[in-house]
């Protein structure tokens, strides 16, 4: 798809299961294995208690519009063909402190300028869905609800 994109290391052991569920088309997150809180994106420990012990969870995949910016001059030349485009902050269900960056598109498989950037309300549903973007890649970008 989008070739020279700098993609994320699936072998990381921090990050691993959370690129494996994207292959299987699960969002998932990390929840402490002591005080029980969730975290995204993974790390090593808990911020709020310092455990290292970790679960993981699967989530809904459904979410509300927090932020976005539109990207008109992109900082990679893979991304030159879509601008503009939405980068987008997404408020996870499971917690309103859960958010995660990404991208929005129109539905399963569009380009992450199909979606109408006049179209976007803070608050708006939101679901994710799945692109590979490389053999081992399978990002999670969002799409309205």
């Amino acid at each position: 798809m989008e070739s020279g994109m700098i993609l994320p290391d699936t072998e990381d052991p921090d990050t691993a299961p959370f690129w494996a569920a994207t292959r299987e088309q699960r969002l998932i997150a990390q929840k402490c294995g002591a005080c029980g809180v969730l975290r995204v994106p993974p790390h090593p420990f808990c911020a709020s208690c310092g455990a290292e012990a970790v679960a993981w969870v699967d989530l809904s995949g459904r979410g509300r519009l927090w932020s976005f910016v539109i990207q008109h001059k992109p900082t990679l030349p893979a991304f030159e063909p879509f601008t503009p485009f939405p980068v987008i902050v997404v408020e996870l269900d499971e917690d309103k402190r859960l958010r995660m960056t990404g991208n929005l598109v129109a539905r399963p498989g569009a380009a992450i300028n199909s979606v109408d950037p006049a179209s976007l309300k803070i608050g708006m549903p939101l679901k994710v869905t799945f692109q590979r973007v490389a053999p081992d890649v399978d990002l999670p970008y969002w799409m309205p609800a």
